[in-house]
């Protein structure tokens, strides 16, 4: 799968956010927290995923807390949750131009490229939403699965209600997609 034509044009504006986020923070790195407000903010089935208003406006509110409260230990460290040995290039259409945009930590590059096996699995010539957001929960050790668990969303729960939803469909996509992808 050509990275490019993989990621397709909504992944790579939420990554676009994600780079903006971490800029904006003061982060070292796009880490999986940013991804995961980032996805939250541009993909509806995600949002579906998680649950309803409530579950919704608790997650965001740990996700905003990130740059002002718990999450200022972050800026000075690298999120590595042992997923990659070391920092990769920044990689997809959104942070390969952007000269002073942060890296990928090693937990958000293991996130993309096990996002890229899922739609691979699924037969997907592009990442879906709901494919970062099932590989965003799978690394126990993540910023985002500190979050998700913070925010009372148990993250094996969630990545088994995607793959469930997938599997009931027959497609692999989550249930209520409408074709749309991240």
């Amino acid at each position: 799968m050509d990275d490019d034509a993989a990621l397709g044009a909504e992944l790579a504006a939420m990554l676009a956010g994600a780079r903006r986020r971490a800029v904006r923070d003061g982060d070292r790195q796009i880490d999986t927290a940013h991804l995961l407000h980032s996805l939250l903010e541009h993909d509806p089935q995600c949002r579906a995923a998680v649950g309803g208003p409530q579950r919704l406006a608790r997650l965001f509110g740990y996700l905003v807390q990130r740059s002002i409260g718990y999450g200022l230990r972050w800026q000075s460290s690298v999120e590595d949750s042992g997923a990659i040995a070391v920092v990769p290039a920044p990689a997809g259409p959104a942070v390969r131009d952007a000269r002073d945009a942060p890296g990928w930590s090693p937990a958000a590059a293991a996130a993309m490229a096990a996002a890229r096996e899922h739609a691979r699995r699924r037969g997907g010539s592009r990442v879906a939403g709901t494919d970062l957001l099932a590989a965003l929960t799978e690394d126990p050790g993540s910023r985002a699965v500190e979050v998700l668990e913070r925010a009372g969303i148990p993250a094996r729960d969630l990545n088994t209600r995607i793959l469930d939803a997938r599997l009931e469909t027959g497609t692999e996509e989550y249930a209520g997609d409408s074709g749309a992808s991240c």
